[in-house]
């Protein structure tokens, strides 16, 4: 089947990587409810031609695929006969992710031109899924995952609700059509509670607003210098220090001086 160029499909058929794929969505965690296999759903975001969807059933019972496309949607169940498979003709960006009932757990190959979204819906939502496993941008799953001395935004949202975490490297060879640039599989296990508030995390973002110059410089427009100055060296930030460079907690810590 032709690809839709404007949906950013583009097909992995590498059966291994796709096995190893739907192994790191079950994870690991002896407690875990999807431990008992009548509880074990899979939310597959954009399943395309099945591929992913097929290694997924093989250690899913049940898999609820959300595909935009409606001719792929349509075919897809006829690809599975007498498999536990749903598929739901929607854009996943605005498909109830409440009706889903815990637990249950996400894999995709999603688009790179919506991936943040996607990432953001899920880890902001009320009934948390117990993992995500998504094959992404590269270059985004780097910045996902990414510390100090090279935070982003998104490194700082995605930290703050889920451990993240690398998985195999994809390379675009091994898509039909190959993409121009590579992509890497990032693991997400959220949290039960984010690790800084939403107050904290807006301080960040008012810092990231030039991501290039000095924090100091960026957040002068919110707080005088000379107070901002001595909450970094309390906290020992260097006065130096770009957006990029304080820890996740740090945040937290910076914003709690300055409203002292």
């Amino acid at each position: 089947m032709k690809n839709n160029k404007s949906l950013g499909q583009h097909w992995l058929k590498d059966r291994a990587i796709l096995d190893e794929i739907a192994e790191l969505t079950i994870g690991n965690a002896p407690d875990s409810p999807l431990e008992a296999p009548e509880n074990r759903l899979c939310l597959e975001i954009g399943p395309g031609l099945g591929t992913l969807t097929s290694s997924l059933l093989r250690v899913f019972p049940r898999v609820l695929a959300i595909e935009f496309d409606e001719n792929l949607a349509h075919n897809l169940p006829k690809s599975f006969p007498g498999k536990d498979l749903t598929v739901m003709n929607e854009d996943f960006l605005k498909f109830d992710l409440a009706s889903v009932r815990p637990p249950y757990v996400v894999a995709g190959n999603i688009p790179y031109y919506i991936t943040s979204p996607i990432i953001m819906k899920l880890l902001n939502a009320e009934n948390k899924p117990d993992r995500i496993v998504l094959l992404i941008q590269k270059e985004v799953a780097e910045r996902a995952v990414a510390g100090p001395g090279k935070h982003t935004m998104l490194s700082l949202s995605v930290q703050n609700l889920a451990n993240a975490s690398l998985g195999p490297v994809v390379t675009k060879d091994l898509f039909t059509p190959p993409p121009k640039v590579d992509s890497q599989v990032l693991i997400l296990d959220p949290k039960s509670t984010p690790v800084i508030s939403d107050k904290a995390l807006k301080l960040a973002s008012c810092a990231f607003s030039a991501p290039r110059k000095k924090l100091i410089k960026n957040l002068s427009s919110f707080y005088p210098v000379d107070r901002l100055k001595e909450a970094c060296l309390e906290l020992e930030i260097s006065l130096d220090a770009r957006p990029s460079d304080p820890a996740l907690e740090t945040w937290q810590n910076l914003y709690n001086l300055l409203q002292k």
